[in-house]
């Protein structure tokens, strides 16, 4: 059966009395639910510069909790995700419109990763981002919504010239912004030892990719690991809310799939 073991962490950065990030999980109960649904973790940076991030962070963390195990059991992870990032989408950008006579902004960034059976899929929009450390080293799971990453990505820019252009902290995808939004999928497959980490721009403009993997990639407690990464971003900048999640795989279940439906294979 899938097993891992996680730690979040928070923390409003050294500059900011507010921290407009939110974090959060939905664990299965037991065993069933396990297999039926799997594990959910979410990370949401709510845009600096409009009127409600923080409320519009934490609305798009507690729609997903809410709403993840409420779900058919066996809906396929990128169905799932997609839907729900696109209601919580819908929720934000309604109440945004409606929350004063002529409407305000608020607007959120978004990381989710659902583990199921031996699978991990992972919805972002904006540029919060999640790394996978395995075997020591950091890969790059997701990629930048932003405008000078995305003129990058269509060669208008280079990749030194997104770097330093004043773009690249203009986000071209997020949260509440329009009625309708293109959450990005991908899924891959885990194994035992992996460990996953999700996090805000405020953390890894800090910190390199290297480091992540010698804090957090040993195989010792999760916790104090988090708790190292924050304090390291922080003592580098601190400018920003910095915020961390780690999750660990222990075990996981192959399984293959046969008309739609999953059986574990030997």
């Amino acid at each position: 059966m899938l097993q891992v073991e996680f730690a979040e962490l928070s923390d409003p950065g050294r500059r900011r009395e507010h921290n407009e990030d939110c974090l959060g999980h939905a664990a299965p109960a037991n065993a069933v639910q396990s297999r039926s649904h799997g594990w959910l973790f979410i990370l949401a940076d709510g845009v600096g510069g409009s009127d409600r991030g923080e409320v519009a962070s934490q609305a798009a963390v507690e729609y997903l909790k809410a709403s993840f195990f409420k779900a058919p059991a066996g809906e396929p992870l990128s169905a799932l995700l997609t839907r729900l990032a696109q209601e919580a989408n819908v929720r934000i950008y309604e109440t945004g419109r409606s929350a004063s006579p002529g409407g305000t902004s608020m607007s959120t960034t978004l990381v989710a990763c659902a583990l199921r059976h031996d699978r991990l899929v992972v919805a972002h929009a904006g540029d919060s981002r999640c790394y996978l450390i395995r075997r020591g080293q950091t890969h790059l799971l997701t990629r930048d919504h932003t405008v000078a990453q995305d003129q990058s990505r269509l060669g208008v820019l280079s990749a030194k010239e997104a770097a330093e252009a004043p773009t690249r902290y203009v986000l071209s995808r997020s949260l509440g912004t329009e009625l309708f939004v293109n959450v990005e999928i991908s899924d891959i497959q885990v194994f035992p030892e992996d460990v996953l980490l999700l996090c805000c721009d405020g953390f890894y403009h800090s910190v390199e990719p290297s480091e992540m993997a010698a804090i957090a990639g040993h195989g010792g407690d999760l916790q104090p690991a988090a708790r190292k990464l924050i304090d390291l971003a922080n003592h580098r900048d601190g400018s920003d809310n910095i915020s961390v999640q780690l999750v660990r795989v222990r075990s996981v279940e192959r399984v293959g799939m046969y008309r739609g439906r999953p059986y574990k294979l030997r």
